[in-house]
């Protein structure tokens, strides 16, 4: 016990001295961790991340794709892909295998632009859709949120949801695809059941 408590120590001190060397604004970036082009990424202040997090930012123009906010908290093994723009706001708080993008291989919509599934997924053209999630959100444990989806001030999101429509400020969704189940009263005070 006391062994692992030092050897814990030792990983801990390791990562801080190497996130005050390269990401002198962050609280702690815990390694391993993958980042793909890190010139296209603001790492916003004090943002803390887990193990095994995975940052991808591409696109043809010299803008920033990936944002984060201030007091960003992310667990183990987040993957968050932008090739256009993902946003995430202050205060946000993540659990551990989510995954986030603004970006499909391919259209689905049902119009003439669509993918022709003989394609190699790989070969089709990419789609992209911008990703906001706004203050204060919480998305629970393997939570993915897809292309165009804008997440609301103040909500929550539970476990193993899959975000694929927009949700509105201040309330608990869940399921997949993830729908509002309460919504804050700023009344009462109470998280109030959706009927």
């Amino acid at each position: 016990m006391i062994k692992r408590s030092f050897l814990n120590f030792i990983y801990i001190s390791f990562c801080f001295v190497y996130t005050k060397m390269f990401f002198k604004k962050a609280r702690l970036i815990r390694l391993p961790i993958d980042i793909r082009n890190k010139a296209k990424i603001d790492f916003g202040s004090n943002l803390t991340t887990g193990k095994n997090c995975r940052f991808e930012a591409y696109g043809s123009s010299k803008n920033i794709n990936l944002t984060f906010g201030s007091n960003v908290e992310l667990n183990d093994f987040v993957h968050i892909t932008a090739s256009n723009r993902v946003i995430i706001g202050n205060n946000v708080l993540m659990a551990s295998k989510i995954y986030i993008s603004d970006t499909s291989h391919g259209s689905y919509s049902g119009n003439e632009n669509d993918s022709d599934p003989n394609a190699p997924p790989g070969l089709r053209p990419l789609h992209n859709n911008d990703v906001i999630i706004e203050d204060n959100v919480w998305l629970g444990e393997s939570v993915s949120v897809l292309p165009g989806v804008v997440i609301g001030k103040g909500t929550i999101v539970g476990a193993n949801s899959v975000v694929s429509k927009n949700l509105p400020c201040y309330v608990i969704a869940v399921g997949a695809p993830a729908k509002p189940i309460k919504k804050y009263n700023f009344k009462s005070q109470k998280w109030e059941n959706i009927k």
